[in-house]
C-alpha cells in the first residue's frame, strides 16, 4: 500500500475523533501531509469511518487533485491542501462539526477558561461560506495567518492545525473543550474566561516548553 504511515495516521485520527464524539456519521475530515513527497493523505467522502481501512483513506496532491486510493476524497480537499500550501510548519489538519464549537461560532467569541486552552488563543470565527469552495479555503487560510491552529465557521464548525497530528488533535480537543467550558458556564451565570495576561503568560511558557 502505497503512503502507509500518513494513511493510518489518518485512520487513528479518525477513529479517536469519532470515539470522542468530535466527528459524528461521515461529517468532519482530517488531512495529513507526507514527509517526503509532496501528497496529502485525506479522509474519503461519504464513508463510514468506522468500517474504514487504511487502503481506503484518499491521496491527493497538493492541490486537491484525487491520485490514489478506491474513494474520491472529501469534498473539503480543497480547504485542507489551502492551508498546507500556505503554511509550511502545518503538516496536519482537522475539520469537526463539534456541537460546543458550532454554537460558539454563533455567539461570536471563544475565549480560554483554563491554561492549556491557551495555546490556541485568538480563536478567530468567519462567517458561513459554502462547504469544499475555493472561497472557503482562501477565507480559512486568510483568518488564520502565519501562526493561527484554529478558526471557527459559523453554522459549520472548527478548522484545526498543528505541525503534526498530534498536535492537530490537541487542538481540536482543546478547542471543543473550550467551547463546551464556555457554554455551561454561561447557561450558569459564572462564565469568567481568563485574563488576558494570563493568557499571554501561559502562551509564553507553552511555547518555551515550560508549561505544567
Amino acid at each position: 500500500m502505497k503512503y502507509e504511515k500518513i494513511r493510518k495516521q489518518v485512520l487513528d485520527a479518525i477513529l479517536e475523533a469519532v470515539d470522542l464524539g468530535l466527528i459524528n456519521g461521515t461529517s468532519g475530515n482530517i488531512a495529513i501531509r507526507d514527509d517526503e513527497d509532496e501528497v496529502v493523505a485525506i479522509t474519503p467522502s461519504g464513508i463510514a469511518y468506522k468500517t474504514m481501512k487504511a487502503e481506503d483513506i484518499a491521496i491527493v496532491d497538493m492541490n486537491g487533485k484525487w491520485i490514489d486510493g478506491p474513494f474520491k476524497p472529501s469534498s473539503e480537499a480543497p480547504m485542507h491542501t489551502a492551508v498546507l500550501r500556505a503554511r509550511k510548519d502545518i503538516n496536519a489538519t482537522v475539520h469537526t462539526h463539534g456541537m460546543f464549537a458550532t454554537i460558539a461560532a454563533m455567539s461570536g467569541e471563544l475565549v480560554p477558561t483554563t491554561p492549556p486552552q491557551s495555546e490556541f488563543y485568538p480563536i478567530n470565527i468567519v462567517p458561513f461560506t459554502m462547504p469544499g469552495s475555493s472561497d472557503l479555503a482562501n477565507i480559512v487560510v486568510d483568518t488564520l495567518g502565519e501562526s493561527g491552529r484554529v478558526v471557527l465557521m459559523k453554522n459549520h464548525g472548527m478548522f484545526c492545525c498543528g505541525k503534526n497530528i498530534k498536535a492537530a488533535m490537541a487542538a481540536t480537543i482543546y478547542t471543543e473543550e473550550m467551547a463546551q467550558t464556555q457554554y455551561y458556564a454561561k447557561v450558569a451565570g459564572v462564565f469568567a474566561p481568563m485574563p488576558k495576561e494570563g493568557i499571554q503568560k501561559m502562551q509564553e511558557l507553552i511555547a518555551a516548553d515550560q508549561a505544567v
